[in-house]
């Protein structure tokens, strides 16, 4: 079980080296210590949540294993006497590892001692201690704070790669929002001139990064213009030719130390300038400062990009003739002449094409492929920001984007590129007075159907209609017509989207779709089991997908997905597009995925249906009329009956439904006599009663209190006292019948309300006072 946990480490964490060496470590040293049922509890949720689990649960094995404050205080003893003899080595960077992790699970916890805090401090210090451990002491640290004990002087730090290490801590101090535009103002007049030598820009920009983030303001208009022309030198001068290797030592060979020019991701060479999709062994310094000014230009444009060129009058222009300004603003000569802000927003376009000319090639290695994907996305919403900043930009990028979307829309691997592309074309499409209705019923319809488990396109395609959920729910019909299709999403990754389709739920809904939505989340948990199932069959041997006899019957579920006589059900459950169907068809079907009820998945979907359920009928009673009103009724009496067999789901679920009869009848108290029929079989039903007393308590009360002529002139005396025998009749039935003279079979508030209703019910009739 350790070794199973191990190697799904390694394969995790294989890209974080601090971490993977302090958890292997560590690793090796406790799994003496806790019980395999610990283990097995870590390797079950590995399984599925992978990583994000891991820690959670590695952390909560660290609180139960409870390390005691002496034990920390000997640990942190150990480590002080290796630093006061200058030890550096192996045994130094593992207790700090060690501690770094001791720290990182327990922190909120634990306090270190105020020495040695002060002693991590000194630690920082170049040239008294290597890198490694200044990374440590600083990672450490930063776990702690915030802390009376530390005191963090950065603005003598002159050093760019210490001034990195700590600003983090400055920031887990919680210091004022002064100190962190005074570490601003700092970093934009190291940028101003030349750095010392040995000194890195690279070190800066990250952090001026997240000043951004937190105090953007902070900077002067002529700041921001000083580092939108840097921005623009580091984007597009970077240099084209590989860096020179550090030195190994040994013989001089100057074969080997020429470098050669960069290549592209399909290994030609470059015969453009420098991106982050340039391959090269070694980078130089402009390289680097490339790849980090392109990691945050996004944030630079948000932040500071607007203005210049986008004035009033600029959108007329651009309808007016915008192929003419295009052609202008790439010309060498006027993008000179361009004020800072738009000449980055210059570009940064031309950067982003780039881009996307490069992701047209075969990638030679698998990370080169990913990092094409990463790099489409992020390029795409940057040209989207930029034709939001100045919309003479929309011509030129249209066609770019039109040939990416004909060219990635067949690949499901490139999947998340879809949702900027859909982004652009809905903010941009009516100012270029383009047809986009395609590209989002291949977003709606094709990706929730094949890809519903990939958690983290799950998550941004529901963020993306929640983001625009106002013009999909006005101007879209594929996305209300795709609401099976999204309700995949939901299904598979309960109850993590739960909160964001609240949000979604109220646009879905109509007055002509209500009671399909009704009964597509009664049935989310079979349709996670279906999802399930079909997912499983997907990844067997094309030898093992062949279709059985239809004279057999299936033994498993994963037969029936491929039986003849239950591949319609599957299908209308699994359906892509919204369609009239009666849900009591696939009673079979939900008796054919019993077995997997108990399906941590199928469960943790079942949860989430009540909360769901009770929105929908808080959002259809704003606009139901009768007859929608009288149809949901329907609805709720044939499916209570009808529910996927999880036990505590159909308990609740009847209590909710039950709930929401009361509120549609006070709306619609004609829908009593409306629906005498139905509501009489129901009532008069024992095992109505026996299994389903949440709804059945309501209806008994709905009809003592709405079946009277004050509330329907169609009540006929003859309609009341059928009403008044059924329940006369369940009333005697259940008080006559019971186990034990002292001890009711059924609860008293059933007992209670179906006598209350005989009383209301016997004074609308003359025949009935007696």
């Amino acid at each position: 079980m350790i070794q199973k946990i191990y190697n799904l480490l390694l394969e995790d964490f294989q890209h974080d080296e601090n971490i993977k060496d302090s958890m292997i470590l560590w690793m090796k040293d406790l799994g003496k210590t806790i019980q395999i049922e610990e283990w097995k509890k870590v390797w079950k949720s590995m399984k599925l949540m992978r990583a994000v689990a891991f820690k959670e649960n590695i952390f909560k094995i660290f609180h139960r294993w409870k390390i005691q404050d002496e034990e920390l205080k000997k640990f942190a003893s150990r480590i002080t006497g290796l630093f006061q003899n200058q030890d550096f080595g192996n045994e130094t960077i593992d207790c700090l590892q060690r501690l770094f992790l001791i720290v990182s699970a327990t922190k909120y916890g634990r306090r270190l001692d105020g020495r040695f805090v002060e002693l991590l401090q000194t630690a920082l210090q170049p040239p008294k201690s290597p890198k490694q451990v200044q990374v440590l002491c600083a990672a450490i640290m930063r776990e702690m704070l915030p802390c009376n004990d530390l005191s963090v002087s950065w603005d003598k730090i002159q050093d760019t790669e210490l001034l990195s290490l700590t600003f983090p801590i400055l920031l887990a101090q919680g210091n004022a929002k002064a100190e962190v535009e005074a570490v601003g103002q700092r970093l934009v007049r190291a940028l101003e001139g030349r750095l010392p030598e040995g000194q890195s820009a690279r070190h800066l920009l990250p952090l001026l990064s997240k000043v951004i983030s937190l105090a953007p303001a902070s900077l002067s208009e002529d700041q921001i213009n000083l580092l939108s022309k840097r921005m623009v030198d580091w984007l597009r001068y970077a240099s084209v030719q590989q860096g020179t290797p550090q030195s190994s030592g040994g013989f001089f060979n100057p074969r080997a130390r020429q470098p050669g020019p960069v290549t592209e991701v399909d290994g030609t060479v470059a015969t453009d300038f420098f991106t982050v999709l340039s391959v090269g062994q070694h980078y130089t310094e402009d390289q680097w400062l490339n790849m980090q000014a392109f990691s945050m230009l996004r944030k630079w444009l948000l932040c500071y990009g607007s203005g210049g060129a986008s004035g009033p009058n600029s959108d007329d222009k651009s309808e007016v003739d915008g192929s003419i300004m295009s052609m202008v603003s790439v010309t060498s000569s006027s993008s000179r002449l361009l004020p800072p802000k738009e000449r980055l927003r210059e570009k940064a376009f031309e950067y982003c094409q780039r881009l996307l000319e490069q992701s047209n090639r075969r990638a030679l290695k698998k990370a080169d492929g990913e990092l094409q994907k990463a790099c489409l996305i992020e390029a795409v919403t940057i040209m989207d920001i930029i034709c939001k900043q100045d919309s003479s930009y929309v011509y030129r990028s249209l066609s770019c984007l039109k040939i990416l979307h004909g060219r990635v829309s067949g690949d499901l691997s490139y999947a998340r590129v879809l949702l900027p592309i859909a982004q652009f074309f809905l903010n941009h499409s009516e100012t270029a007075a383009v047809d986009s209705e395609a590209v989002y019923k291949h977003l709606f319809t094709k990706v929730p159907a094949q890809l519903f488990h990939s958690p983290m396109l799950a998550y941004e395609f529901v963020q993306f209609c929640r983001h625009n959920v106002s013009f999909f729910a006005e101007h879209c019909c594929v996305f209300r017509q795709s609401t099976p299709n999204l309700f995949k999403f939901l299904a598979w990754n309960s109850p993590a989207l739960i909160a964001e389709f609240m949000d979604l739920l109220p646009a879905l809904l109509g007055a002509d779709n209500a009671v399909e939505i009704f009964h597509l989340l009664l049935d989310l948990p079979c349709l996670t089991a279906a999802l399930d199932i079909q997912l499983r069959c997907a990844q067997m041997p094309m030898s093992e997908r062949t279709a059985l006899d239809p004279g057999l019957k299936p033994s498993t579920c994963l037969e029936a997905f491929r039986h003849p006589q239950y591949r319609g059900l599957f299908q209308y459950l699994l359906r892509v597009e919204s369609a009239p169907g009666d849900a009591g068809r696939l009673t079979p079907l939900r008796q054919l995925l019993g077995p997997m009820a108990s399906s941590p998945r199928v469960v943790l979907c079942a949860e989430s249906v009540p909360v769901l359920l009770r929105l929908f009928f808080g959002v259809v009673a704003e606009f139901a009329d009768g007859a929608l009103a009288n149809k949901l009724v329907l609805a709720l009496l044939e499916r209570s009956s009808q529910l996927y067999e999880i036990p505590a789901f159909q308990a609740e679920m009847h209590q909710v439904m039950g709930a929401q009869l009361p509120i549609l009848c006070k709306q619609h108290p004609s829908l009593v006599v409306e629906l005498a029929k139905p509501l009489l079989e129901f009532s008069g039903t024992v095992t109505n009663l026996q299994s389903k007393e949440g709804i059945f308590t309501h209806v008994v009360w709905a009809i003592g209190e709405y079946a009277s002529v004050q509330h329907d002139r169609r009540c006929t005396a003859e309609q009341i006292n059928k009403f008044f025998e059924a329940l006369e009749a369940m009333l005697f039935e259940i008080t006559q019948l019971r186990p034990s003279a002292s001890l009711p079979r059924h609860a008293p508030r059933v007992i209670t309300v179906l006598m209350t209703a005989l009383t209301k019910l016997a004074s609308r009739s003359q025949d009935l006072i007696p």
